[in-house]
């Protein structure tokens, strides 16, 4: 049992790695195609929000658009709801910040030299030297840039991973073999304790997500949740006492069983724990 994220340059056969750990260990192979798949059974308007910025860097405006903030607290909860599910192998996606603080899920980066990229490319493609090359910079550099935008830490930061290969100088098989004697090893750290964080998280995920995707409360930009202990806390401004209500009502309903605290501002500080 356990959880792995993988992060890969493009075109660094970070994907056959990841389907290849997932059959061996008996894992679910999760990847971006199936969180798409997992918003449109949400509801189509997800559905498609999801599909759009799949296929391109959000701009300026959209970046603080409602359905935007919905869609990034959305996948970030789906990927949450795998984990708890465990035996999982996560492709991308920023997992490696999202399982950061839980024990028992390893990290793994996978790259590759430029040069061995393209040629892949090329080759798997039928792609001129100069569209492979445009791809991947194109690819790199929009998933560095989201990660950057949704998590303010670099792509490629090698603190940010438990374990990096460089498939220029490491075989592949040597690589998938590591990973497993790793999986294993953090195995150990899959302690009741490590799963209550994780529930904690998901359970924080689930309220922020909940709200973020509500269109009774898009008018309301500055609402946060974050885990202070074993407490969710929900932090933000709204318009009118009303609407203080409509929020609260909603964070306990998302909740669930996990303890939460509102600290919610108008016009002074209102504070109500659930």
């Amino acid at each position: 049992m356990g959880i792995i994220t993988i992060s890969r340059e493009f075109g660094s056969r970070g994907k056959e790695i990841g389907r290849s750990l997932a059959e061996m260990l008996g894992y679910e192979y999760v990847d971006r195609g199936k969180i798409i798949d997992e918003m449109k059974a949400i509801g189509s308007r997800w559905g498609k929000v999801a599909e759009e910025f799949d296929h391109h860097y959000p701009n300026v405006w959209e970046r603080y658009d409602w359905s935007f903030r919905g869609y990034l607290a959305l996948t970030q909860s789906i990927m949450l709801n795998y984990g708890l599910k465990d035996r999982i192998v996560l492709m991308g996606g920023g997992g490696n910040f999202i399982f950061k603080d839980i024990p028992y899920a390893l990290r793994v980066r996978i790259t590759m030299p430029l040069e061995a990229r393209i040629a892949r490319i090329m080759r798997e493609e039928d792609f001129t030297r100069g569209t492979a090359s445009w791809v991947i910079e194109k690819s790199d550099r929009e998933m560095s840039d989201a990660v950057y935008l949704i998590y303010k830490k670099r792509w490629d930061d090698a603190n940010e991973y438990d374990m990096k290969f460089d498939l220029g100088v490491q075989r592949e098989d040597e690589v998938i073999k590591t990973i497993l004697d790793a999986s294993a090893e953090k195995e150990k750290s899959n302690t009741e304790e490590a799963r209550k964080k994780l529930r904690t998280l998901a359970a924080a995920a689930r309220v922020k997500a909940g709200i973020a995707m509500n269109r009774s409360f898009m008018k309301i930009s500055t609402l946060d949740v974050k885990i202070e202990g074993d407490l969710i806390v929900l932090h933000g401004i709204v318009h009118n006492p009303r609407e203080k209500e409509e929020v609260e009502q909603e964070a306990k309903r998302l909740a669930g069983d996990a303890p939460i605290e509102v600290d919610l501002h108008f016009r002074g500080l209102l504070r109500s724990i659930i």
